[in-house]
């Protein structure tokens, strides 16, 4: 169990990067391999993603696949409105909120009821879904690139939630600490890529 606790604390600290851009933009690349990478290369969204999984397996039940089922549903919709060049006010200050607000939710164990849940992470899809959206439309990025970042944000919900359900698997207080330190990583660095730092 203490090994199991070590790995599950490294890779916590491991999820943090210690340089990196928001949103570092997408490259050259606008089919699908550019649109799976994306996803992997900020520090906002992958946080973001692997917190839903993590929040999701907290949750069990049918949380499992109606959170993060949530999250991908609206992050498309929202995708699509950004790509249609629909504004929404404050989307990097909700993206960055998102990476503190599902950090916290972790570390302070919360088990809302599923509902609540799926409108929390609904809420910050919408954020997340319209950067990127709007970031393919200027890119003339297809609809390769659009399944591509769809799959890799799925990948990453997955990563969350098998994490989740290891932590889930040690004893009640060991569980509870790598939840609260992953949750709190998670939160702080919201915290920085609100303030700049990355």
């Amino acid at each position: 169990m203490q090994r199991t606790l070590l790995h599950l604390t490294t890779f916590a600290a491991a999820i943090v990067p210690t340089a990196a851009l928001a949103h570092p933009g997408l490259g050259d690349h606008a089919d699908f391999a550019g649109g799976f990478a994306h996803p992997l290369t900020g520090a906002d969204h992958l946080l973001a993603m692997v917190a839903v999984g993590l929040f999701a397996a907290q949750l069990g039940g049918r949380a499992l696949v109606l959170v993060p089922a949530t999250f991908v549903l609206t992050m498309v919709a929202a995708g699509a409105l950004g790509m249609a060049g629909v504004g929404i006010p404050f989307v990097e200050l909700g993206i960055a909120l998102s990476v503190v607000v599902l950090g916290a939710a972790i570390a302070f164990r919360l088990t809302p009821p599923v509902a609540v849940a799926m409108a929390l992470v609904g809420f910050f899809a919408i954020f997340h879904g319209h950067v990127h959206g709007t970031e393919m439309a200027g890119l003339g990025a297809g609809a390769l690139y659009g399944v591509g970042f769809v799959l890799a944000t799925a990948l990453l919900h997955a990563v969350g939630i098998g994490l989740g359900l290891a932590v889930r698997g040690l004893s009640s207080v060991q569980g509870k600490r790598v939840f609260q330190l992953s949750g709190s990583a998670m939160a702080l660095a919201g915290v920085a890529i609100l303030a700049g730092v990355f």
